[in-house]
């Protein structure tokens, strides 16, 4: 797991220093008015990085998978949606889904503990299966799925590394996706009520 940061400062491509905020910062400026409470907002090494607009494609693919895998989960696991998953003290990022141990529960729920880590993307892929599966991987997240909402195509990663996932494999909509921890919770997008 990647080491706490000890200065207050980032730095941004450009050169130009910035202050660093940790997650208990944020969750002030949250509770003193100054975010708002459904600012869509994540935390990268202390940098806030605003989010992009979902677009229909995206709440579409992904009240359908809800739907799906709320009948489909065992006893034993658990799923959120849009949770914010912690994963050090200035880093923080709002997937769509993550799975977990129903023992662990949301307050126990870290990339210690998580299983799988979906994202639904349109606009942003580039960025989901760029940057933000690079952190996921460096902190271990066993698991992540790529979801492009407009095409159903998913790009599966497994094998976390500090330097990202070892693999991916790009996997089409009339294909089965088949979480590693758990064969249950598998889905065919093209399968899916799309409406």
């Amino acid at each position: 797991m990647p080491k706490e940061p000890q200065d207050r400062t980032t730095q941004a491509a450009e050169g130009m220093l910035r202050r660093r905020f940790t997650l208990d910062e944020l969750e002030k400026m949250t509770a003193a008015g100054i975010l708002g409470e459904d600012e869509r907002i994540e935390l990268i090494g202390g940098d806030v990085v605003p989010m992009t607009p979902k677009g229909n494609h995206h709440e579409v693919v992904k009240a359908a998978l809800n739907w799906h895998w709320a009948r489909r989960t065992p006893d034993h696991l658990r799923f959120v949606p849009e949770t914010t998953l912690r994963l050090a003290s200035d880093t923080y990022l709002e997937p769509d889904f993550v799975f977990f141990d129903r023992e662990t529960g949301i307050a126990g729920l870290s990339a210690e503990t998580a299983h799988l880590v979906v994202e639904i993307a349109d606009t942003s892929y580039a960025y989901d299966i760029g940057r933000k599966a690079a952190l996921y991987a460096m902190f271990g997240i066993p698991e992540l799925w790529v979801i492009h909402a407009v095409k159903l195509e998913t790009r599966i990663h497994r094998q976390p590394s500090l330097t990202g996932y070892r693999t991916t494999s790009d996997i089409a909509a009339d294909r089965c996706l088949v979480p590693a921890f758990c064969e249950s919770l598998a889905v065919m997008l093209g399968e899916l009520d799309l409406r």
